[in-house]
């Protein structure tokens, strides 16, 4: 079982480098686009916020959100709030995620999260903090996966390649970076095997959908093309 606490001190890390970065910009450039398709800075900060509340939700055992529909409409409707606003509810709700995983608990127990998706408890803030590292890099202002912690970056390679482990979509893959890291993905699709190598950042950008893998080196095939997250 992952140990939680160590990820709960992650988030809080991660956090306090969003909330400074975030609170350099103003009110014009809260609305401004980033690099996620329709989603203005707005857009990000507020599905931060809300998603912090869905992940208390989850620790305490009720639906992650109402519906798809009231996770969307929530989005929308905080998004145009002013920067102070933005601020004082991303570091209000990141407050209350903190009291929830601070809580006792069965960390060993299984929870439910969006569209029927189980996981352990445990692995609750490490998913807060793929959130917030990755989210802070869509908001465009200055924070690239260069700059993220390289735990994270392993981590969350190692995720994304158990994610996509047997798709029926991707081929069987072969993942390694130029420090020598391996992983294997894909394997349900024909075709393959294909191997991939590139820095980690590049290789984390492409699995997670922030890079378009120009960036990687690819044997054995065309790049696969990765189903959305």
């Amino acid at each position: 079982m992952i140990d939680h606490a160590p990820d709960l001190v992650s988030v809080r890390d991660a956090t306090d480098r969003l909330l400074i970065a975030v609170a350099a910009l103003d009110n014009a450039s809260v609305t401004e686009p980033t690099r996620l398709s329709g989603w203005s800075r707005g857009h990000v900060l507020a599905h931060l916020a809300r998603n912090a509340d869905a992940l208390v939700n989850v620790l305490e055992g009720r639906p992650m959100y109402v519906s798809g529909n009231a996770r969307e409409a929530d989005i929308e409707r905080d998004a145009p709030r002013p920067l102070d606003v933005q601020l004082a509810d991303l570091r209000e709700s990141a407050a209350r995620f903190q009291k929830a995983g601070d809580a006792p608990a069965d960390w060993s127990r299984t929870v439910e999260l969006r569209n029927g998706v189980t996981d352990s408890a445990s692995r609750v803030p490490f998913r807060r903090w793929a959130e917030v590292e990755l989210h802070h890099v869509d908001l465009g202002i200055g924070y690239e996966l260069e700059d993220v912690p390289p735990e994270f970056v392993e981590r969350e390679i190692d995720f994304l390649a158990e994610r996509f482990g047997g798709h029926p979509e991707v081929p069987s893959t072969g993942l390694a970076t130029d420090e020598g890291r391996v992983w294997t993905t894909g394997g349900g699709a024909d075709g393959g095997p294909i191997e991939v190598r590139g820095t980690a950042a590049d290789l984390l950008g492409w699995l997670a959908g922030r890079r378009d893998g120009s960036a990687l080196g690819v044997r054995g095939g065309a790049l696969p093309t990765l189903p959305p997250l």
